[in-house]
């Protein structure tokens, strides 16, 4: 055999031996403090306004998966809200603005949406009849679901130039919708005020000062329907991209207590229609750590000009106008979505908004079957097992071995998030923990550096076990694409796929169990969840 033929195979054969490439590194744990936390029910989707003709880039991606026009009783929807046991649905997007309530006296008529090419988003007003508002109300109690509406800002108002809208808020229209849900008894956790009139606005605009205004009437307004009411809904506000100086400028005229939560949305990776450069951008850890100062950012700005408010992510959709094929809905997106989930918890982010839960391509549902896409069954685990409390993690690792930790979802134990994006690393990770605990009585604390698996052995009970050598596991969780396709909408769990019961229920989300001593491992271009089921520690109780 020849030297030629040689280095051919040897050149063939390079991609397999890099694959196998294995990198040691070390994470550790500060279980000692919370970092930042955020609520019981942190993961959120939207059901969007759009109607089928909304189309992007020769596609028309929504179908019947507007508020207006969803299939409710579908089963396989049912069950996936369900499946959270109390998943927070934000009711509201582009539209939004144009929707008039048609219950009261109305000063206008109340129609369908239509596409109409001097409109808002290519759009006429539209119209939400209270049948359809009963019907949604009635998902909502089956389900358990968390309910934030977002109400027309518009309404009233009159346009002053392309994107600037001026005049006062009328609530005649959002008091009368309010009052009839009232008097359903319909539970509205949260009432959001426009949609992305922040700043420069996208398609309208209102200016800081008046919006601020309005949003003191909108308060007042609450307080007067609910008045009733012991615990009343929150106000949320602008639901627009952040802008340093409108944001400040809202909390300053609004004043002390008005708004409740500040939300923001989040569309990083650009439009959807860069296919590949989409995937890219996912899986660069530089340009993923980006959005980190829009967040540090907005965190300041709340700490400064109002600490009586909290911090969502109202909507996010990684790649606007709809998200891109065959990637928003692709096993690649959950590298984008559970970064994000992790990013925004350690900056203090309360609630995260996914855009969406059916309709586009960055549905969690597909829109057409409804059918799980991968991102919901990441978005399933981490509601499942990170807990509101978040840990600090210290890492020695290549920044394409991004690591997230907090206490675990209701029980003891720490919960662990690694991201693999290098197509070539498998990560050998040891984890150490800055502090642990003993459930000794007594016991001094341990501040110093330790082995994470000596802190379990130290701080684990086993109900019915005398022997201290008792065999200790951890949970393993481990995520990837069929068939090595990270374009694939399968998304395997432990190797197997995670497809619909027979009957339409999600599947048992069942963890692999480990020996605490095995070493750990991240293959490449994967995700792992790896709980630690009872470890004591200060900051988890």
């Amino acid at each position: 055999m020849d030297f030629r033929t040689l280095l051919l195979i040897f050149l063939a054969l390079c991609p397999a031996f890099s694959a196998q490439t294995v990198e040691d590194t070390e994470l550790m744990i500060d279980t000692s403090v919370r970092i930042a936390w955020t609520d019981d029910n942190y993961i959120c989707a939207t059901i969007d306004w759009w109607p089928k003709e909304k189309c992007n880039y020769k596609q028309c991606p929504w179908d019947l998966a507007s508020i207006i026009n969803l299939d409710l009783s579908h089963p396989f929807l049912e069950n996936a809200i369900r499946a959270f046991k109390g998943l927070r649905l934000r009711l509201g997007g582009s539209l939004q603005d144009q929707v008039i309530y048609d219950v009261g006296n109305l000063k206008s008529s109340c129609h369908p949406f239509t596409k109409q090419k001097d409109g808002l988003f290519g759009f006429s007003k539209g119209c939400l009849h209270m049948h359809r508002w009963d019907e949604l109300n009635n998902l909502f109690k089956k389900t358990g679901a968390l309910v934030t509406f977002g109400l027309n800002a518009l309404y009233g108002r009159r346009r002053i130039n392309r994107h600037a809208w001026g005049g006062n808020w009328d609530s005649s229209n959002a008091r009368d919708f309010m009052k009839y849900t009232v008097a359903k008894g319909y539970q509205i956790h949260s009432w959001e005020f426009g949609n992305e009139l922040s700043g420069q606005g996208i398609g309208a605009s209102v200016n800081a000062v008046q919006y601020g205004k309005d949003v003191i009437h909108l308060h007042n307004l609450i307080d007067q329907v609910y008045k009733k009411f012991d615990q009343r809904p929150l106000l949320l506000a602008p639901g627009g991209f952040y802008s340093p100086e409108w944001f400040s400028k809202l909390l300053e005229v609004s004043g002390p207590g008005i708004v409740n939560v500040l939300t923001h949305h989040i569309y990083n990776l650009g439009p959807g229609s860069e296919g590949s450069k989409l995937v890219d951008k996912i899986l660069n850890p530089q340009y993923l750590n980006k959005i980190s100062d829009t967040f540090g950012n907005l965190t300041q700005t709340i700490k400064m000009k109002g600490p009586w408010a909290s911090a969502w992510v109202g909507e996010s959709g990684g790649a606007y106008n709809s998200g891109g094929p065959n990637v928003s809905n692709a096993f690649v997106d959950s590298f984008w979505y559970l970064d994000q989930l992790g990013i925004a918890a350690k900056h203090h982010t309360k609630v995260y908004c996914r855009q969406t839960l059916i309709g586009g391509n960055y549905g969690l549902l597909d829109t057409s079957t409804f059918v799980p896409n991968p991102d919901y069954y990441s978005a399933l685990l981490w509601h499942r097992l990170m807990g509101k409390e978040v840990l600090h993690i210290s890492s020695k690792a290549s920044p394409y071995l991004r690591s997230y930790a907090h206490c675990t979802k209701d029980r003891a134990g720490v919960t662990l998030l690694l991201i693999n994006l290098s197509n070539q690393i498998q990560y050998g990770v040891n984890i150490q923990s800055s502090a642990y605990t003993s459930l000794q009585v007594g016991k001094k604390k341990n501040h110093k550096k330790s082995s994470f698996v000596h802190g379990l052995k130290e701080t684990v009970s086993w109900v019915g076990s005398k022997s201290s050598d008792v065999t200790l596991y951890r949970e393993e969780y481990h995520l990837t694409p069929e068939g090595g396709n990270l374009q694939s909408r399968t998304m395997l769990l432990n190797g197997k796929p995670l497809q619909l019961t027979e009957t339409g229920d999600i599947p048992s989300l069942s963890p692999v169990l480990e020996n605490i001593k095995s070493p750990i491992s991240v293959a490449p271009l994967s995700i792992k969840f790896i709980v630690f089921p009872n470890f004591n520690s200060p900051s988890c109780r």
